[in-house]
């Protein structure tokens, strides 16, 4: 006995408009990703007039009416306006820490028997290459009595031993490198411009050995960090090059940890890098983090709100960007929370504007803010 399956084609028409009214929705958001506008600025549209919405007063100016005209006459007449030359602000005053040398001019003609009246000083701001030189030191030996042995000196110790970098160029090519961002190799065309050529190789290998001696000073930023109870943190994408192929280069993640002024007063960083962007590299530096957890809605940090001792919240910009990106999908509910969270914002920008404490933006926040979220 054969079996017919009953097909509820309503349902299963639903189902695809569903599927081809998300699919539309995600070609809608890559082409915004390439083609459009990165800025995500909401201008709530009006029902009678939609053109006056470019207006942020629009409103105001819909509700206004023409009470009365009068007629106004005006009288030309000439006007003589006396220009003032600008006055010269003046030279940048040079700042007092800097090195004057001082070059004293005397007058061309002879000066026996003249009085000295005054001086006119004439600053210059002045530039001297940084300098390559070399520290040669000279240990003398001498032969102790009766030939007993010898004695010499001790070399002072060194960043790097058996390196011949001294501890002021080694800080030099690391500050270029990650402060200035200027590469090693033309930091090597500069040395071979100074008549000191040195291989690529023997630069890495410094630059190696001198985060190898800084480690104890990222370890206490670490520290410091993380002893704040209020933590911001958010991983983003950086290009590795790689070992196996010249050239060629692979994903990788900084993981951003910042505290919080309002917890600790400062507002200090650090990097951690990991190979991935799973859940192992936050589980291990805060593995011992108490307080409050602020991220993005990425689904790794979920996993620190099953901590007790971790409060993890989120940021409005990123909930915010949520209404917008499903404002051509439901405009009607997504502008509903975004001129919602439009209110937020203005109450912060004011809060800003006067300056104003971290506790008194706080009882702003209680008295202005939470009625909006509640509502």
């Amino acid at each position: 006995m054969q079996t017919t399956a009953c097909i509820d084609y309503k349902a299963l028409s639903e189902t695809l408009q569903l599927e081809v009214l998300e699919l539309k929705q995600q070609i809608e958001q890559f082409k915004k990703m390439i083609y459009g506008s990165k800025h995500e600025r909401f201008i709530p549209s009006l029902p009678n007039n939609p053109q006056l919405a470019l207006d942020m007063q629009a409103e105001t100016i819909a509700s206004c009416s023409v009470m009365s005209a009068k007629k106004i006459s005006y009288i030309k007449s000439n006007v003589t306006i006396e220009q003032k030359p600008l006055q010269h602000p003046g030279r940048m005053k040079l700042p007092e820490s800097l090195r004057r040398e001082e070059i004293i001019i005397e007058p061309g003609e002879d000066i026996t028997g003249c009085k000295k009246m005054g001086e006119e000083i004439t600053e210059v701001l002045e530039y001297q290459p940084g300098e390559l030189f070399v520290k040669k030191y000279i240990r003398n030996k001498y032969a102790k009595q009766s030939n007993e042995g010898v004695l010499i000196g001790e070399l002072p110790s060194r960043p790097i031993e058996k390196a011949m970098a001294g501890a002021g160029l080694l800080a030099q090519i690391v500050i270029d490198k990650y402060v200035d961002h200027l590469p090693l190799y033309r930091q090597m065309q500069r040395f071979e411009r100074s008549g000191v050529k040195l291989p690529y190789s023997t630069l890495t290998d410094w630059v190696s050995g001198t985060c190898k001696l800084i480690t104890p000073l990222f370890d206490a930023l670490k520290a410091e960090v993380l002893k704040s109870n209020y933590l911001h943190v958010d991983e983003t994408l950086i290009k590795v090059m790689s070992k196996d192929k010249q050239g060629e280069t692979h994903r990788g993640y900084y993981w951003v940890y910042q505290n919080s002024p309002a917890s600790c007063g400062n507002k200090i960083v650090f990097f951690d890098y990991q190979e991935g962007r799973g859940r192992e590299g936050p589980m291990e530096i805060l593995q011992n983090f108490r307080g409050y957890l602020q991220t993005d809605g990425y689904s790794v940090y979920n996993i620190f709100d099953k901590q007790n001792e971790i409060t993890l919240i989120h940021c409005m910009a990123h909930a915010r960007r949520m209404f917008n990106d499903a404002l051509e999908n439901d405009e009607a509910r997504a502008a509903y929370a975004m001129k919602e969270i439009q209110k937020l914002y203005a109450i912060e920008r004011d809060c800003k504007e006067r300056n104003l404490s971290v506790d008194e933006i706080k009882t702003v926040r209680h008295l202005q803010s939470v009625p909006i979220l509640s509502s």
